[in-house]
């Protein structure tokens, strides 16, 4: 079940507010953990026992942990059967294929019989989750958090529906309190309901429109790529996911507000940076923060020699592309990006600082969108054929294939949109809007306008949605 689905928008959500707003105080938590159960079991009921597995065990461990003294050789013991379990979850159902197809390829060449296994289904979400759950145990253990004794609100921390299957990765200490005492409010609720309605426009009227482009040009095969048609291409698909998963995370934030929860912000203009590190401070900021916190300082960080600085990089980003799917193209995608800020930190950071503002940005964009080919091609021998027409410039005129059977009026003003909307521009002048001993008509007007354009974008969305088969969300699969 997806946010933008008419079964999300007008059968599930419609019933989880009805019956939270009309419950008491007392059982909110219940009714919300029964509806988040049920929303990740629509899918399909088997992946509801790898969830509960998870809540049990991280729970038991939990208290197993906080019994221990801090960083005690019990409580290490502990921390590593309860990280363990979380992590072969991941890898039993995310990487079971992939390493089974690889070692097959490799024991095949010496002549063995392959291993044969039923194909293993993703759940969906399960990076998602399991990170929560790492998180919330390792906290415990470093005693940053105070353990959670009721196993229901622990499993409400880990199912909560607005962010369990995309993100953003919410830490218990952001939510601990919310989750026993949190502030409902109608400012909040209708807060929430804007900031819904925003994401659900940038995923379904700019996200969606460029991601049939994107999706069309990269099925191209051969000596039918042109170059000009690869940077159509790659330029949609760069929109696309930003758009796709920061909508998502802007629908999860301000479904959160409209059942009392603040979440923190999961993006904040990536495509403005000036350079890969600063990229990654802005995108996907709870998983990038994630890594920080449990990865990379714990392994030294920037208090480290050189060369350890540039491996702790390096697994660092190995890891974050495997994390977002079994499949060399991800690792490559972690590796490429784990190389460029292993050549800022080097010190041509500096140098690059001294470049006039566009350089530095076209640097970033160049970069970016290079490894948004690996992320987005089928495998690696597309990628690097998609590449390398991105740079031939013998193939401008090679295409027979004609524009238009590609690009459409639509996906223009949605192409125009998103490059707009990829600035702070509209946010800087909200705020110019929104200054505050405005007339009283003025600030009427502002208010009506505002109104009208919160009606239009949701009337937009809705009809695109019941005219429109495509529907992806690109950051389900992880």
């Amino acid at each position: 079940m997806v946010f933008s689905s008419p079964l999300f928008l007008f059968g599930f959500l419609p019933l989880i507010l009805m019956a939270y707003y009309l419950a008491p105080r007392s059982i909110k938590n219940g009714v919300l953990l029964v509806f988040s159960l049920l929303f990740y079991a629509w899918g399909e009921v088997f992946y509801l026992g790898i969830m509960l597995v998870s809540i049990v065990s991280n729970y038991i461990f939990g208290l197993l942990i906080d019994k221990q003294f801090q960083k005690s050789k019990p409580a290490k013991i502990y921390l590593f059967f309860a990280v363990s379990i979380n992590l072969l979850l991941l890898t039993t159902f995310k990487y079971a294929n992939f390493i089974n197809d690889n070692l097959n390829h490799l024991i095949t060449t010496f002549g063995f019989d392959a291993i044969t296994i039923e194909p293993i289904h993703l759940p969906l979400g399960i990076s998602f989750f399991t990170f929560q759950a790492i998180s919330y145990i390792v906290d415990v253990y470093r005693k940053q958090v105070v353990v959670q004794k009721n196993v229901f609100q622990l499993a409400l921390y880990i199912s909560l529906f607005p962010q369990l299957i995309a993100g953003p990765i919410v830490r218990y200490n952001q939510v601990a309190d919310q989750i026993i005492n949190r502030i409902h409010s109608l400012d909040l609720f209708a807060s929430g309901v804007q900031r819904f309605i925003y994401g659900l426009a940038k995923k379904v009227l700019i996200a969606n429109s460029l991601g049939e482009v994107a999706d069309s040009i990269f099925s191209v095969s051969g000596n039918d790529l042109s170059m000009p048609l690869a940077w159509i291409g790659i330029i949609a698909y760069t929109l696309q996911i930003y758009f796709d998963f920061s909508g998502y995370s802007d629908m999860a934030i301000g479904l959160g507000k409209m059942f009392g929860f603040k979440f923190l912000e999961n993006f904040n203009y990536p495509y403005i940076a000036t350079s890969l590190g600063e990229f990654w401070r802005r995108w996907h900021i709870s998983l990038s923060t994630w890594f920080r916190d449990y990865l990379y300082i714990p392994l030294g960080g920037n208090r480290v020699s050189k060369i350890k600085i540039y491996r702790n990089l390096i697994l660092v980003f190995t890891l974050t592309g495997f994390w977002h799917g079994a499949s060399w193209n991800f690792l490559v995608w972690g590796l490429f990006h784990g190389s460029f800020l292993m050549l800022e930190n080097s010190g041509f950071k500096n140098s690059l600082n001294n470049l006039w503002k566009p350089f530095q940005h076209l640097y970033l964009l160049l970069v970016v969108i290079i490894g948004w080919v690996f992320f987005r091609s089928e495998n690696l021998s597309d990628a690097i054929h998609y590449i390398t027409v991105l740079f031939n410039p013998d193939t401008i005129n090679s295409s027979a294939l004609q524009y238009n059977q590609f690009v459409t009026n639509e996906s223009i003003i949605a192409l125009c949109f998103g490059l707009f909307l990829c600035t702070p521009i509209y946010q800087q002048f909200k705020k110019l809007l929104n200054k505050p001993n405005k007339p009283f008509a003025q600030a009427i007007s502002i208010e009506v306008s505002h109104v009208l354009l919160l009606s239009s974008l949701l009337f937009l969305s809705l009809v695109k949605i019941s005219a429109s088969t495509y529907n992806p969300f690109i950051y389900f699969r992880f």
